[in-house]
């Protein structure tokens, strides 16, 4: 229904619209076909009434074109008013950029996902000694090897609240550097003789095609919003139900800001703590009424589909 028009994304270039990936996200997001199939048609009609009038205006440049994000917002807004959990999944990727704007609560959230993957010590902004300098790293994780050792893996974290950006080549050849000067002096330590290192980049958006050759290259463990594929942000956080506090459609941005200042990131932290925390509860005033649908989003999200 919708021809030749011209959409314009985060970096700035332009792109035809197309519903595949409105539809993709949609389906993501665990909400039922008939109501996917509703929010399609009324982004097609209006964006094709959005065109009308911009073309009515002025000439469709790349300046005045329709941008994805209204795209996006619109069809949040349809989907929340229909299904508050299938919302909050929906805006996932929107979600990883309300962690800002210090890049901590990424951090945090880094340290949860390596948890999951099976990491048995988490340890958060420490400082290394290298043979040369000493190194502020953001994640540390350990687990064991199964043969009497233990295998450490040292990220660097890549913060962007913006879709726009993406980390390039630079950051791979600066942490590379960085982590072959921590490994090579712990390398010399005795608690260190049965520890094999990694070193890797964790970023909330995406990585260069560059930034990926050098890093595979260099050995460094890459993980993004869609790398590596089947295995990046996306599909773990799906998959393994590890949701920032961010998703959720209840809260507002102040409590949010409130929860990851506790060191709350994760709505299954969210979760554990409100059974047994009434303080938290009192710190976010909420009424009885929204702790239910608190409540609710929570389970819906956490809860296996």
């Amino acid at each position: 229904m919708v021809k030749n028009i011209l959409v314009k994304k985060a970096n700035g270039e332009t792109e035809p619209f197309s519903t595949d990936k409105i539809k993709a996200s949609l389906t993501r997001s665990g909400a039922d076909p008939a109501i996917i199939e509703e929010i399609l048609n009324d982004i097609a009609i209006w964006v094709e009434e959005q065109n009308s009038n911009i073309t009515a205006n002025s000439t469709k440049t790349a300046k005045s074109a329709i941008s994805t994000k209204q795209i996006y917002n619109r069809a949040f807004s349809l989907l929340r008013r229909m299904t508050s959990s299938n919302a909050a999944r929906y805006k996932l990727k929107s979600a990883m950029m309300e962690m800002g704007p210090t890049g901590h609560p990424f951090e945090h959230f880094m340290g949860q996902i390596y948890k999951t993957l099976g990491y048995e010590e988490i340890e958060v902004a420490q400082t290394l000694q290298g043979h040369c300098l000493t190194h502020e790293v953001d994640v540390v994780a350990t687990k064991s090897d199964g043969n009497g050792g233990h295998n450490q893996h040292v990220v660097e974290c890549k913060y962007y609240q913006s879709n726009g950006k993406n980390a390039g080549v630079q950051v791979s050849l600066y942490v590379h550097s960085r982590m072959e000067d921590i490994f090579s002096y712990r390398k010399t330590l005795p608690e260190f003789r049965k520890y094999s290192f990694t070193g890797g980049v964790a970023t909330n958006t995406r990585f260069s095609s560059d930034a990926i050759a050098y890093g595979e290259y260099a050995g460094l463990k890459l993980i993004s919003w869609d790398y590596p594929k089947g295995e990046g942000l996306r599909e773990i956080i799906d998959r393994e139900r590890i949701f920032p506090v961010t998703v959720l459609t209840t809260l507002t941005r102040a409590q949010k800001e409130l929860l990851m200042d506790r060191g709350i990131v994760i709505c299954r932290q969210l979760k554990e703590e409100l059974v047994k925390n009434s303080v938290l509860l009192n710190e976010l005033s909420l009424s009885n009424n929204k702790k239910r649908h608190l409540q609710n989003e929570l389970n819906s999200l956490l809860s296996a589909s």
